[in-house]
């Protein structure tokens, strides 16, 4: 099971393809041949149901005197399969596998199902193999009337979480966090704002890991990113309040303070209107030298 071309939806598995059939132009009588119960042929002399998508190697086919022909192909296939990435990476894929033949109908060529033996699947390291199963179906189409059944396999995976767990996961979240205890930081500071954009470069490379991985699609959006997108923004604000509190603190230094005086001083610091005019008040004499 290979899974590596994730980003362009393509699985690549290693099946041991298990096939058999019967030939009645190919049976003898034991009594009449004694000692000779199986025969072989090379794989371009016998006829064979054109089912395989891909096959990997060439081998010799073995005939039964019965005319049974039991196949044992190993084959690479490579299916597209739909990739959900809305729960990365904590998602389960479903890829399916379909066989059928591509020129016989079912009145000529009747295909039953097997089920799936995973005795010999070999661990992968980042998918559990959780099930194959299958489903014969038919299908009929305007042109024929004869049935065209087909076997449909269904890979069930799930993704194993401790890689992009560790690497990916939680330093995404340290980081979101370290972009809410900016705001904890005075305005007037200069750490305030290099915390702040070394938030947002690291989000940002963070989110470039997981568009590297998942396939370019619009369907669904690994919620992965979604904290990203509110830390990157939180991560501008301090940057926009540290603008605006220097805005507001340089024009404080430019324009001149001005205080209203209580009702009191008012008063006091009032001047007389008699001397306005420059007359000296009744009363009032010149002090003597």
């Amino acid at each position: 099971l290979d899974v590596s071309d994730e980003k362009n939806q393509v699985l690549t598995t290693n099946i041991w393809l298990q096939m058999s059939w019967t030939d009645h132009y190919l049976q003898w009588n034991v009594s009449e041949y004694p000692g000779v119960k199986t025969v072989r042929f090379p794989d371009g002399q016998i006829w064979k149901p054109d089912i395989l998508l891909y096959n990997s190697s060439s081998f010799p086919a073995a005939f039964l005197s019965s005319g049974g022909h039991p196949s044992l192909p190993p084959g690479i296939f490579k299916s597209s399969c739909y990739i959900d990435v809305r729960w990365f990476p904590f998602d389960v894929q479903h890829c399916k596998l379909k066989f059928g033949s591509w020129s016989y109908g079912g009145w000529s060529l009747d295909l039953q199902m097997q089920e799936a033996d995973i005795s010999g699947y070999i661990p992968n390291g980042e998918w559990d193999l959780v099930g194959i199963p299958g489903k014969r179906s038919e299908k009929f189409y305007e042109c024929c009337k004869e049935p065209y059944p087909d076997v449909t396999f269904t890979v069930t995976m799930r993704r194993r979480t401790l890689y992009y767990g560790l690497n990916l996961l939680i330093p995404c979240v340290l980081i979101s966090a370290l972009a809410l205890l900016v705001f904890l930081l005075p305005a007037d500071s200069g750490e305030k704002i290099s915390l702040g954009i070394t938030v947002l470069l690291s989000l940002t490379v963070f989110m470039l890991l997981v568009a590297e991985i998942m396939p370019a699609t619009s369907d669904s959006v690994p919620l992965i990113g979604a904290p990203g997108l509110p830390a990157q923004a939180a991560s501008l604000q301090p940057g926009q309040r540290g603008d605006e509190h220097r805005g507001t603190a340089a024009r404080q230094q430019r324009e001149p303070a001005v205080h209203r005086l209580p009702q009191p001083g008012r008063h006091a610091l009032r001047p007389d209107p008699r001397l306005r005019g420059g007359v000296r008040p009744h009363g009032l004499l010149p002090h003597p030298r």
